[in-house]
C-alpha cells in the first residue's frame, strides 16, 4: 500500500497560492510529485504560467549587487563622522574595518544556508521562514518577523525623514525667511512616496537601484570635497577629537558609535534579495556583494575621515548640515552642497522603496488573490489602499518624531546587530553543524557571543542617549535633533 503523502511542515510557506512571493518578490514555489499528480489539468496549466513568469523576471548577479547596495549603502554614511566622535580614529576605524568584515562573512554564510535548504527540496524567500525551519522553533518566525518589521518601518521613517530635511536644506538657502517648516516637507516627500510605492515588485525596482549607487558614489565624492575645502579655508572650524571626559560616558558612547555603524552596515532583507535569482544563487550573491562592498569601503571611508578630519567631536548626524552651519557662511560652495543634497534626496526615495518591500510582501500576502492578475481590479484596490496608508504612517511618525540620531543607534541595536550579526552564525552552525575542532565552528561562536554582548551593551546605550535627549524632544518639531 502506497504511503501517505508525508505532511508539510510548514504549511504557511507554500508559495504556490501566495500572493506576497509571486507579485512582491515574484518568486515560485516547489511542488512534489505527488503533489503534480493530484492537479487538475487547470492547476498545473496555471503553476506553468507562473513558473514562466518567475523566470522571465528573474534577476541577474548585478541585479542583486544594485539592490544591496541600494540597502547598505544610503545617506546614514553621512552619519558616520558623527559615530566616530565617540569612537576616536583607531577604535572607530577598527569597528569599521570589523563590522564590515562581519556583515559580509555573514551575508555569505546566510546565501549558503538559502541554497543548503534548497538543494533539500525547501526554497526559503523570506528570513522568517529560513529562520524557521533551521531553528525549529515557531516563536522564531515571530521574532524575526517583529525584527523586520521594527528595521524596515524604522529605516522608512528614517528615509522620508531625510528627504523632508534635504528638501528644507534647499529651501532655506533658497528663502532664508521663508514659512514652510519640515512637517510640511516630510508631507511633500511622503505623497511621493505614495506614488512610487504601487511599482508592484522588487524586481521592478532594479534599474532604480542603478541610480541608486550612482547618487551614493556622487554624494559621497562631492561631501569629500565639500569637507577638503572647508578644512583648508579660512573659516575651517577648530578641530578637537577628544572624547567624552566622564569613563561611563565615554563607554556608552562608544556602544552608541558602534550601534550606528552597525546599522550602516545592516541589511535585514538578504533572503528576499536573494529569491530574485535562479539557482544556484550562492555565487551570483557573493559577486553581488563584492559589488556592493566595493562600493560601501570606498564612500564609507572617505566620508568617515573627511568629516571628522574636519569637524571632530562637533560632527552634526548630518555632515551636511555640518557644512552649512546655522551660524557664518557655507564651508563649501553652494552648487556642490546643493547637488549632494539633490543626490541624497534622490537616494533616499530608492531606500525607502527597497525597505518597504517585506511590509507590501506581508500585506499582499494577505490581502491579494494569487488567481487574479497582478494588476486585476480585485488586486490593485487593496494594494493601492495599503500601500498607500503603510506610507502616510511612516510619513506621519517622521513629522512627529524627527529624532534621526538616536533613534539610528537604537534601530542598530535592537534590529541589525541580532539579524545581522548573530543569526547568520547560528543558522549556519544548525544547518552544516561544523565540528568542534574546526576554526570556523570557534569563528561563528566568538562572533555571536561578542555581538550578544555589543547589541545588549548597545541597546541600553542608545536608550539611555534617547532618554538623556528627552528634553531636546519637540513633537512636529522642525529641526531634526541629534
Amino acid at each position: 500500500m502506497a504511503e501517505p503523502p508525508e505532511r508539510d511542515p510548514f504549511p504557511e510557506f507554500r508559495l504556490d497560492s501566495d500572493a506576497g512571493a509571486t507579485f512582491v518578490l515574484e518568486s515560485k514555489g516547489e511542488e512534489s510529485e505527488s503533489e503534480s499528480e493530484s492537479e487538475s489539468e487547470s492547476e498545473q496549466h496555471y503553476k506553468a504560467m507562473i513558473t514562466k513568469s518567475f523566470f522571465f523576471f528573474i534577476g541577474k548577479w548585478w541585479h542583486a549587487g544594485f539592490h544591496l547596495t541600494t540597502a547598505i549603502v544610503g545617506p546614514t554614511i553621512l552619519t558616520l563622522p558623527y559615530a566616530f566622535r565617540g569612537l576616536g580614529w583607531g577604535l572607530g576605524f577598527l569597528c569599521l574595518t570589523v563590522l564590515g568584515c562581519v556583515t559580509f562573512y555573514s551575508y555569505y554564510l546566510m546565501s549558503k544556508v538559502l541554497e543548503h535548504c534548497e538543494k533539500a527540496g525547501r526554497r526559503h524567500i523570506r528570513f522568517r521562514e529560513l529562520a524557521t525551519d533551521v531553528l525549529g522553533s515557531g516563536w522564531m518566525f515571530y521574532f524575526v518577523i517583529f525584527i523586520q518589521t521594527a528595521i524596515n518601518t524604522g529605516v522608512g521613517i528614517g528615509a522620508i525623514l531625510l528627504a523632508g530635511e534635504c528638501l528644507k536644506i534647499m529651501y532655506e538657502n533658497l528663502s532664508p525667511n521663508g514659512s514652510l517648516k519640515l512637517y510640511e516637507f516630510i508631507a511633500m516627500v511622503t505623497v511621493v512616496m505614495i506614488v512610487l510605492s504601487q511599482l508592484p515588485s522588487f524586481h521592478s525596482l532594479r534599474h532604480i537601484n542603478f541610480a541608486s549607487l550612482l547618487l551614493c558614489l556622487g554624494y559621497t565624492f562631492l561631501m569629500v570635497g565639500a569637507c577638503i575645502n572647508a578644512g583648508l579655508s579660512k573659516n575651517a572650524p577648530p578641530r578637537d577629537y577628544s572624547l567624552e571626559p566622564s569613563g561611563s560616558s565615554r563607554v556608552f558612547s562608544a556602544f552608541t558609535s558602534i550601534s550606528i555603524i552597525a546599522a550602516i552596515f545592516g541589511n535585514g532583507i538578504l533572503p528576499e534579495i536573494q529569491a530574485t535569482l535562479a539557482p544556484p544563487a550562492t555565487g551570483k550573491m557573493v559577486k553581488g556583494l563584492l559589488m556592493c562592498y566595493t562600493v560601501a569601503f570606498l564612500t564609507f571611508y572617505s566620508a568617515a575621515v573627511s568629516g571628522y578630519w574636519v569637524f571632530g567631536n562637533k560632527s552634526n548626524s548630518n555632515i551636511l548640515k555640518s557644512l552649512m552651519p546655522d551660524k557664518g557662511p557655507s564651508l563649501a560652495p553652494t552648487i556642490v552642497l546643493g547637488l549632494a543634497v539633490v543626490f541624497v534626496l534622490l537616494q533616499l526615495l530608492a531606500i525607502g522603496l527597497v525597505y518597504s518591500q517585506v511590509a507590501y510582501e506581508i500585506m499582499e500576502k494577505q490581502s491579494a488573490d494569487v488567481k487574479q492578475g497582478m494588476f486585476s481590479k480585485r488586486n490593485l484596490i487593496p494594494r493601492l489602499i495599503l500601500r498607500s496608508l503603510y506610507v502616510i504612517f511612516c510619513g506621519f511618525m517622521a513629522a512627529m518624531l524627527p529624532f534621526f540620531g538616536d533613534i539610528s543607534g537604537v534601530v542598530g541595536a535592537i534590529g541589525f546587530i541580532p539579524l545581522d550579526f548573530i543569526l547568520p552564525m547560528l543558522l549556519y552552525n544548525m544547518t552544516y553543524k561544523p565540528s568542534r575542532s574546526t576554526l570556523t565552528y570557534w569563528i561563528n561562536l566568538s562572533i555571536i557571543i561578542v555581538f550578544t554582548g555589543v547589541g545588549i551593551m548597545g541597546s541600553f546605550s542608545s536608550i539611555r542617549k534617547l532618554v538623556l535627549d528627552a528634553n531636546k524632544f519637540k513633537l512636529f518639531s522642525s529641526d531634526v535633533v541629534d
